[in-house]
């Protein structure tokens, strides 16, 4: 096991040292190339910018207005037909909008419940297995200028579904 700790501590490195390397054997100005690479990024992150202030934005009015407790109220009664606890319900809408935002109700959720009880454990294998679809389909989209995204959506929420399932069958609280 020692060797992979060795190998880790190496590895970031080597790899340095190689792009280096290879620019200089292929002739390759390295700094004018990460120049040019960082200001990519930041045209980059001035292009997704607007939409990531919209979706912060939105995730905040929804905590804020009480739409969140008024869905766990509403789908309460299929949650329990699926076994699925009515406290993660904020959690499985916000997931889909906001990792930061997710974060913090799973925290909350933490201080509630605690981490080691059934709820905290499948909050945390929630997190670890669902993606935020909407973020993510927005920003790679707008990003990589896709404009037909076909089965996207139907597939990435298929997916956050059945994380959401597996996170309660692991937990054990079915």
């Amino acid at each position: 096991m020692t060797f992979f700790y060795y190998i880790s501590d190496f590895i970031i490195p080597i790899v340095i040292f190689y792009i280096v390397a290879y620019a200089l054997t292929e002739k390759v100005h390295v700094y004018d190339e990460f120049v040019a690479g960082a200001a990519d990024g930041i045209r980059t992150v001035l292009k997704i910018l607007p939409t990531l202030v919209g979706l912060m934005a939105a995730v905040g009015m929804l905590r804020a207005s009480g739409f969140l407790d008024f869905a766990a109220d509403c789908l309460a009664g299929p949650a329990k037909l699926l076994h699925f606890p009515v406290e993660l319900i904020p959690l499985s809408i916000i997931r889909l909008f906001s990792s930061s935002a997710a974060t913090s109700l799973a925290l909350d959720i933490y201080k509630s419940y605690g981490t080691d009880s059934g709820i905290g454990l499948t909050a945390s294998i929630m997190m670890g297995c669902t993606e935020t679809v909407f973020y993510t389909m927005s920003v790679y989209f707008l990003t990589a200028k896709v404009t037909k995204t076909r089965w996207t959506l139907a597939g990435a929420l298929f997916s956050t579904f059945a994380g959401i399932a597996a996170s309660v069958v692991l937990a054990g609280m079915m």
